[in-house]
C-alpha cells in the first residue's frame, strides 16, 4: 500500500471520529496523536492513533481495523463466529448465518461490524451486515460481507 499524504487531524476531526466509534461501538480511544494516511489506489484511509493504525475510514465512515479492534475491544456492533468459521473469516471470506453463534441485536442492514471469534474474542475481521443483528443466527446464507481481515493488506500496514 502505497502512502498519498500523511496529516495530523484537527481538534474537531478528531472530536468527530471519536464521537463515531463512541456512538457506534462504545469505544473511547484516550489518544495523544491522530494521524490520517491517505492511501493510494486503495477504499481505505487509515488513521494512526498514536503510531498504530487503529481506525481506518470506508465510504467516509470511520471504523476500527482489526488491530484497533482488539487494543480497543468494541462493546456494541460485534459478530461472534463459532471455530468453524475462523480459518475462512480470517483469510477473508464472507461471513455465513451457520457459523455464527451471536450477534449485536442493534446492528442493522449496511453498518460495519466486527466479526470476532467466540473462544477468545479476538476480532478476526470487519465487514458490512447484509442484515439486522437479529436475523444473523439461522441455517443459511450470508449475512456479513468481509471488507478487511487478519493477514490482508490494510492488517499488515507498517508506518
Amino acid at each position: 500500500m502505497q502512502v498519498r499524504s500523511r496529516h495530523h487531524l484537527r481538534n474537531d476531526e478528531v472530536r468527530e471520529l471519536e464521537a463515531a466509534l463512541g456512538s457506534a461501538l462504545g469505544v473511547e480511544l484516550d489518544a495523544d496523536s491522530y494521524e490520517l494516511v491517505e492511501l493510494a489506489d486503495s477504499p481505505f484511509d487509515l488513521v494512526l492513533v498514536d503510531g498504530e493504525p487503529a481506525v481506518f475510514y470506508y465510504e467516509d465512515e470511520p471504523f476500527l481495523t482489526v488491530r484497533g479492534a482488539n487494543d480497543h475491544p468494541p462493546e456494541t456492533g460485534v459478530v461472534t463466529v463459532d471455530a468453524g468459521a475462523v480459518s475462512f473469516v480470517s483469510n477473508g471470506a464472507d461471513v455465513m448465518r451457520p457459523g455464527i453463534v451471536d450477534a449485536d441485536d442493534d446492528i442493522e442492514p449496511g453498518d460495519l461490524v466486527a466479526i470476532a471469534e467466540e473462544s477468545h474474542g479476538k476480532v478476526l475481521a470487519v465487514g458490512r451486515a447484509e442484515t439486522g443483528g437479529d436475523d444473523m443466527v439461522g441455517e443459511s446464507g450470508k449475512v456479513v460481507d468481509s471488507i478487511h481481515h487478519v493477514g490482508d493488506d490494510l492488517y499488515a500496514f507498517t508506518v
